[in-house]
């Protein structure tokens, strides 16, 4: 396919096909983590696939961004959670950096919900109990995988897959001690509504450290 050809068919395909929910950033709550609960009750009930989807961002040792899709496991007063191995590239970056950023992104009400703070690792306990809660292929998968490095061919994953599963008929936790959650606590929380004209709406929180509490705005689309 030509450049040209596929430029204009990026151009010809369509977003933003309304018509999208309401929404009052005025009566929005004084906590982004309300917010945020507020719109994934709305995104289910709205029928979007997968609505703990999220994009992790993280910083590599070379200073470029790293993105990757993960899923969400809590929102509490500690931040967003979500489990990694700790020996996995965006282990490796959140121990080294600790700078994260979080992504949402839900196109059937044209929502987008962006998170950007530090990723605190929780305790040992919760990440053993995060653990454990995983089903038992998900431990096997974990632990089979050298995550990121070169397979030389599936033969090899098939392989080490049915030994790992081997040793975890009789020891189904092993790989507990790799396995980590973490929480990322937003300095900036942003809630954006799209709309068919472009003239989205969107709503800052930002935290004051002075007071521990949040301050709301709206910023230009």
């Amino acid at each position: 396919m030509a450049d040209n050809d596929f430029k204009t068919e990026l151009r010809n395909t369509k977003v933003l096909q309304g018509p999208f929910p309401e929404t009052n950033f005025d009566e929005f709550p004084e906590t982004p983590h309300d917010a945020f609960i507020s719109w994934f009750h709305e995104a289910a009930a709205a029928g979007v696939k997968e609505p703990h989807a999220m994009t992790l961002s993280t910083v590599d040792e070379e200073g470029y961004p790293d993105a990757r899709v993960l899923i969400l496991k809590n929102v509490d007063s500690r931040g967003w959670h979500f489990a990694v191995k700790a020996d996995s590239p965006k282990g490796k970056h959140i121990t080294k950096n600790g700078h994260a950023a979080l992504t949402f992104y839900w196109p059937q009400l044209a929502r987008q919900i962006r998170l950007k703070g530090k990723a605190i690792a929780l305790p040992d306990e919760e990440s053993a109990l995060d653990y454990q809660a995983r089903p038992l292929a998900s431990r096997v998968s974990a632990v089979a995988s050298k995550q990121s490095d070169i397979l030389v061919d599936r033969e090899e994953l098939t392989r080490r897959y049915a030994e790992t599963e081997a040793l975890m008929s009789t020891n189904p936790f092993v790989g507990v001690d790799k396995w980590r959650v973490f929480a990322v606590a937003p300095q900036t929380a942003e809630f954006w509504q799209g709309d068919s004209s472009r003239l989205h709406q969107r709503l800052q929180y930002v935290l004051d450290e002075n007071t521990n509490g949040w301050k709301k705005h709206l910023l230009w689309p």
